[in-house]
């Protein structure tokens, strides 16, 4: 069942108004709803059905991403991320790969951030509640060839590795090609509408106004044109790293908002084999973590136009290559970065001006990493590869792999990120923390967030889960000091 779709209207009222429908709005309002809570969910992007896109197309980044896939963290150099506006978010247009909340690092959150009741033995039965809800597995079967050349890789070289699993469903005799993504528009999206959650889509939130102690007044426009407001006694902001930050900065919330960005900054490169390895549609998953937490290969989407993408860096001499995308597949190193970025809302621009500084030991990492990718890829077999960065040499020998590194400079590699995280950190030192153990925003009343804003830095691994495991943490701690009546 999916959710009641509501038309565009000047004025709605809801006992609680979710923003964001992704990993951690449909959780919110999932649960909420399941509660007995009045839950509308106001969501920027369309709803759009899986099915009706090629996933990693030109198609899906026109009509689920944001600005079409094409945004920028601004620095030296400047770091290119992605953002979902659809229905489901982010969890529509990923990868799909699962990792379980990282025990080390939570416990480091708490100690760290003085983050009061987490409870790490709660947040590991969540996460199998979670894994049961989206189904998550490992692919039936063999993995795709470009998911294989990972694992030969680093089998030869002696690398920690392994086989990733992702929210799938699969049909009997399935392979790695046939399986549905359960992502929000599957799970918890339809289970919030089966408990009466309403939703309207094409609806941007604006700015949040608190009227008194228990009135909050959600000022809306539609992608029709039409201006309107909803009335709700609690908002849960769940827009993600970049836009829930700036929601909060244009309702006249700045106090350590938006001032902690954290990515997963990673370079990429194209490698060419003599066999067939590309499946436009899927990604591998493999991933390599011998170097973990600070460095981790994987593979991206390798639709033609994405490994064009890839090549276009020196494309004089790479351009050719492309004829033979069929060859060629895209990966990537990634690093746990320790640098920062800002959010900043400005008047009179709709979407803020992010910014990103990477350290030195960032740019190191990353150097690092395109070398010993480039050196798994060559021991997986590839004939040629072809880094992402200006003036990159072409790659075929272990021997040339100096002139990799001699040659390689983060101000002329194009990074970019999926994983944003860290603008409204949670906790009880206010020294730096946005919001509170529970995700409500200091002193403001009933708006809390709820999404990977509150993570308070990057976790080294794809952070959905861990979104979704303190997004219903935060959310059953409010049901319990709550209730449906809002008492």
């Amino acid at each position: 069942m999916n959710p009641q779709l509501l038309a565009p209207a000047v004025s709605y009222s809801t006992q609680v108004l979710v923003i964001g429908s992704g990993a951690g709005g449909a959780t919110t309002a999932c649960l909420l709803a399941e509660a007995g809570f009045d839950v509308l969910i106001a969501e920027e992007g369309p709803w759009v059905e899986q099915d009706t896109v090629v996933p990693f197309s030109l198609e899906q980044m026109d009509r689920q991403y944001r600005a079409g896939g094409v945004t920028v963290a601004l620095g030296l150099p400047s770091i290119a991320y992605t953002e979902g506006r659809c229905a489901g978010g982010g969890t529509e247009v990923n990868s799909g790969l699962y990792f379980r909340p990282p025990i080390d690092v939570i416990e480091r959150w708490r100690r760290d951030y003085r983050i009061d009741g987490l409870d790490l033995d709660e947040l590991a039965l969540i996460a199998d509640q979670v894994e049961a809800a989206i189904n998550v597995t490992t692919v039936p079967g063999s993995p795709t060839p470009a998911s294989e050349v990972l694992r030969r890789g680093a089998a030869a070289l002696g690398w920690k590795h392994s086989e990733i699993p992702r929210w799938m469903t699969y049909p009997p005799g399935g392979d790695a090609v046939t399986g549905r993504r359960q992502s929000m528009t599957r799970t918890y999206l339809p289970r919030a509408a089966a408990a009466g959650a309403r939703m309207v889509t094409d609806c941007r939130v604006d700015r949040l106004v608190r009227e008194g102690t228990a009135s909050i007044r959600a000022q809306v426009s539609y992608a029709s044109g039409l201006r309107g407001e909803i009335r709700c006694q609690f908002a849960f902001v769940c827009g993600g790293a970049i836009q829930t930050p700036a929601l909060l900065q244009r309702s006249g919330l700045r106090r350590h908002i938006g001032r902690s960005l954290a990515v997963h900054p990673t370079v990429k490169l194209a490698a060419r084999f003599r066999d067939e390895v590309n499946i436009p549609d899927d990604v591998p998953v493999h991933q390599v973590k011998e170097f973990a937490p600070n460095l981790s290969f994987g593979g991206s989407a390798s639709h033609p136009g994405l490994v064009a993408l890839a090549l276009s860096d020196h494309w004089s001499e790479f351009a050719s290559a492309i004829e033979d995308w069929r060859k060629i597949s895209v990966y990537y190193a990634a690093i746990t970065s320790e640098g920062r970025g800002n959010v900043i809302a400005v008047p009179g621009l709709r979407d803020p001006i992010v910014t990103y500084r990477l350290t030195s030991r960032d740019r190191a990492l990353l150097r690092s990493g395109m070398a010993r990718l480039a050196l798994l890829l060559l021991e997986a077999g590839a004939t040629d590869v072809y880094p992402s960065f200006r003036g990159a040499p072409l790659i075929r020998h272990r021997d040339q792999l100096s002139t990799l590194n001699q040659q390689f400079a983060v101000s002329k590699a194009s990074l970019m990120t999926v994983h944003l995280c860290s603008t409204v950190p949670l906790g009880e030192d206010r020294s730096r923390c946005g919001a509170d153990s529970f995700g409500r925003v200091h002193d403001a009343g009933g708006i809390i967030v709820n999404d990977a804003s509150l993570l308070p830095d990057a976790p080294g691994v794809n952070p959905q889960a861990t979104v979704m495991a303190f997004a219903i943490r935060n959310v059953r701690h409010f049901i319990d000091t709550n209730g449906p009546s809002g008492g």
